[in-house]
């Protein structure tokens, strides 16, 4: 039995009325990450029980409480039709499936590198969004075949490991992995460089003089999020700098989780000189939660995000950065077209872009102590 379909029992009827109210009109996963108060995507994860993703049950009951309280129902399963024979493919037109692309300017990104690489060899691009739901992405790939793609390029917008559904490995036309791999490598995978990102971040503010650093990560449970600390670590132990783990707090990618975090660290007793924030949007909380404590960047705290957002340059000072290389992941997938498949069913490498580090104003050397009046 689906767990949203099983019965509610009396526990739950007694917290009816802290619940909340359901939306007029369909319930989407928007309405649902609101109310369980997580992302989308974490919504997404758990309602369609992907594969390869290590959610805390108390996060799961929280995301399936709030779906019920909502009247929420999955869309009915549909058959997928009969794939287009080779020959009656459309040369030069290829299929690029993404989980999430209204919400994501990742995948706008990676779309307009394809796009580039695509047009300049005279292809086309056909795009549609899957928000990885088990019933509705089968058929949105079906369109597309249906179409006479000659390639699909399928992303998904974290970047993680997936167990690629049977009906990938049923296409007989080259398939990309954009921003995700599969662990028997069957297809051409590329992802970004997280660990040497993070690494990179924390080397910078090492380098100004900084032993102090702090780090907010994302949702735990995410790729990135590992990888960035991962490389934080390693950058705090190629310069002998202990590991605190206070200085460590883990945060949702939110810039209200951002504030938050900034606050907490700011409270403790040896505060950081540097914050490394593991995307823009934390970066934005912090930089909050700095002003208001009167603190400036960066002659009292350096301060660097990661991803590179439209925000960063805008910011008061502009936030040095790390370029997520989704233009050129796209751009790469593309090009893996014209590669010749490996023998057999193939065992392809991860291939894995660099992260580059955009440096702005947002750091600066260790503030010295004030001089001490006799």
């Amino acid at each position: 039995m689906n767990e949203l379909t099983d019965p509610r029992g009396p526990a739950v009827e007694k917290r009816r009325k802290s619940q909340p109210k359901a939306p007029k009109g369909r319930v989407t996963m928007t309405d649902i990450a609101r109310a369980a108060g997580c992302s989308q995507a974490t919504v997404s994860f758990v309602l369609n029980d992907t594969p390869g993703i290590r959610l805390s049950q108390q996060t799961r009951e929280r995301v399936i409480e709030a779906a019920r309280a909502l009247g929420y129902s999955a869309p009915a399963f549909s058959a997928l039709r009969t794939p287009v024979a080779a020959s009656e493919r459309l040369d030069g037109v290829i299929g690029f499936a993404v989980d999430q692309l209204a919400t994501s300017p990742e995948a706008v990104v990676a779309i307009e590198g394809a796009r580039q690489a695509s047009w300049n060899a005279g292809n086309v691009l056909l795009v549609a969004q899957t928000l990885g739901d088990a019933v509705m992405e089968p058929r949105a790939l079906d369109v597309l075949t249906s179409r006479g793609i000659s390639a699909l390029i399928y992303m998904t917008i974290f970047t993680r490991e997936i167990v690629a559904p049977d009906y990938l490995y049923g296409l007989d036309i080259p398939v990309i992995l954009l921003n995700c791999y599969t662990s028997d490598y069957a297809f051409p995978a590329v992802v970004p460089s997280e660990i040497a990102g993070g690494q990179s971040s924390t080397r910078h503010l090492i380098e100004h003089g900084h032993r102090r650093i702090a780090t907010i990560t994302g949702e735990p449970w995410m790729q990135a999020a590992q990888d960035r600390l991962k490389g934080y670590r390693r950058a705090l132990a190629t310069a002998d700098i202990p590991f605190d783990p206070e200085l460590v707090v883990e945060g949702d990618w939110s810039a209200s989780a951002g504030y938050a975090a900034t606050v907490k660290l700011l409270a403790l007793k040896d505060r950081p000189t540097a914050i490394f924030c593991q995307n823009d949007r934390t970066a934005i909380g912090c930089y909050e939660a700095l002003k208001e404590a009167g603190l400036h960047i960066p002659q009292d705290i350096s301060v660097v995000g990661y991803d590179d957002e439209e925000i960063a340059r805008h910011l008061f000072p502009p936030l040095t950065t790390s370029i997520l290389p989704h233009m050129a992941m796209g751009q790469w997938a593309i090009e893996q077209l014209d590669t010749p498949p490996a023998p057999g069913k193939g065992r392809y490498p991860i291939t894995k872009l660099e992260c580059p580090l955009v440096e702005r104003e947002s750091v600066g050397a260790v503030a010295m102590p004030a001089a001490t009046v006799p």
